[in-house]
């Protein structure tokens, strides 16, 4: 039996399932990105540099939905203030998912799809989801006490 108190708990099993839900919407958002880079790279023969910007502007649009209506359910909230956020994020991003397929492929010389897959985890994690949680979707930014607390604390 847990010591902690209830209202504690819900909150870190909420706090749990907004990142599981933050991760399944950057694992679609994923697809969209890596599937059009390496079609860029392979099919196109694009550079990977320019092609993982192409691949993480279109992840980064479908992540945006994702990220509204799924993971932090934030529809009521401005779309233009959001769109604004993201997008400044998302440009942060990008620039930091490209330097990064830089350094590890052609500075270190990995394979462009495992320089890619380092990168992005990295991104991800110490750039993304901070940022969208508390930045981007954030409900204290309207007004709430709560920032992206979910209207249900249940897995989608």
């Amino acid at each position: 039996m847990s010591s902690a108190p209830a209202g504690a708990r819900r909150s870190r099993s909420s706090s749990l399932w907004l990142w599981l839900r933050h991760h399944v919407a950057a694992i679609a958002a994923t697809i969209v990105d890596y599937g059009l880079m390496v079609g860029l790279v392979e099919l196109a023969h694009l550079s990977p540099v320019p092609a993982t910007a192409i691949g993480a502007l279109f992840g980064a649009v479908t992540n945006f939905t994702l990220g509204r209506v799924f993971t932090y359910r934030a529809t009521d909230a401005s779309l233009g203030r959001q769109s604004w956020r993201y997008a400044v994020v998302s440009g942060a991003s990008l620039g930091l998912n490209a330097a990064g397929e830089y350094l590890f492929s052609n500075v270190l010389g990995l394979q462009y799809l495992v320089a890619r897959v380092i990168t992005s985890v990295i991104v991800s994690n110490a750039w993304n989801y901070p940022l969208q949680r508390f930045f981007v979707f954030s409900r204290r930014a309207d007004g709430s006490k709560h920032p992206t607390r979910p209207s249900h604390d249940s897995p989608a």
